[in-house]
């Protein structure tokens, strides 16, 4: 009878397993090398390029809609002083005129001092408005999607206060709307060729980039990989090396917009900031400026991807060539 508690021999017990352990595969492209990192810094380069064209372009069409937007929401009444014109008078009938149109929001006469104020750049301070023959304004401020009948009411003030001059800044807006489409046709020009400079160098860099790898892709196909597997793992390979470059170059442009928008924030009302306020407008981009910069390092991305897996495509295809005719390899594109 058998002990069941009782051990066996050591040479009646079944041999131990021997546990096996799986390597991690490495890759087949190599993390990092010379062509990769330069690919990178061309890829952060024209992202950056690319992202402050945009963000520019977003800024001059913002600032110009801004001022047409300001010019286009107000009218001013104009009267000229007369010898025995009442001009308090004659400032409240014409505000209260204007008023009675409908599209007609509210209306402001311009009093002493606020006149005053516009006239210190040319007549210096301490000016009496009543001693200068100098007209007085009233403005109107409309609505902009219902303007009111500026012809109707352009004759009603005539009639009603002879001295008094609508002025719809019909002149002023329609210059503005040129001047911004003309700028914002030169700025997307401008952003378009950035765009195919960045495109061309790009697909230049990343063709670059695998003509040093040329030899693994031979090996590869030699083995027996297939065409679709070694275009994918380049693919892999060349879209880490993209977003990398690409989101560094639109991180940078994005952080250079906010650092300036943050210092115009912080230095209101100094000379500085209203020099350059007046020639560039608001550095914020806004939303939909962080969006785009956001959109174009995706394509930048996709692009490096997409050109990696084509030339790895026609790399496979001019190896079949010259395998299939080895007399066809002066006719082939060499990388």
């Amino acid at each position: 009878m058998i002990d069941l508690q009782r051990p066996l021999p050591r040479s009646k017990q079944p041999p131990r397993r021997t546990e096996m352990h799986v390597r991690p595969t490495a890759p087949i492209l190599p993390a990092s090398n010379i062509q990769g990192n330069a690919l990178m810094v061309v890829i952060a380069i024209m992202a950056f390029l690319a992202c402050l064209t945009l963000g520019a372009v977003s800024m001059v069409r913002a600032t110009a809609a801004g001022w047409q937007s300001q010019i286009s929401r107000e009218i001013t009444i104009q009267i000229k002083p007369e010898d025995g014109l009442d001009m308090n008078k004659a400032l409240v009938r014409a505000r209260d005129l204007a008023l009675t149109f409908v599209g007609a929001k509210n209306g402001t006469i311009m009093d002493d001092d606020a006149t005053a104020r516009l006239l210190e750049p040319w007549l210096g301070t301490g000016l009496d408005i009543n001693d200068l023959p100098v007209p007085r304004l009233v403005i109107i401020t409309i609505d902009e999607t219902h303007p009111p009948d500026f012809t109707a009411m352009r004759a009603l003030l005539k009639e009603e206060v002879p001295q008094a001059f609508l002025d719809d800044h019909r002149t002023w807006v329609d210059r503005l709307v040129s001047m911004a489409r003309t700028t914002v046709l030169v700025g997307s020009g401008i952003l378009l060729l950035v765009f195919i400079a960045m495109v061309l160098t790009v697909v230049f860099a990343t063709r670059g980039a695998l003509s040093g790898n040329r030899h693994i892709i031979e090996v590869l196909h030699f083995v027996g990989a297939e065409g679709s597997f070694v275009a994918q793992e380049f693919q892999k390979h060349f879209l880490k090396i993209s977003l990398k470059g690409a989101a560094a170059g639109g991180l940078a442009a994005a952080t250079l917009f906010a650092l300036a928008s943050y210092w115009q924030s912080r230095s209101l009302a100094t000379p500085e900031s209203d020099q350059t306020a007046a020639l560039f407008g608001t550095f914020s981009i806004g939303f939909m400026g962080y969006l785009g910069i956001f959109a174009t390092m995706i394509v930048i991305a996709l692009l490096t991807t997409l050109t990696a897996r084509f030339t790895v495509i026609r790399t496979i295809y001019e190896i079949d060539l010259i395998r299939s005719d080895p007399a066809r390899t002066d006719g082939l594109i060499s990388d």
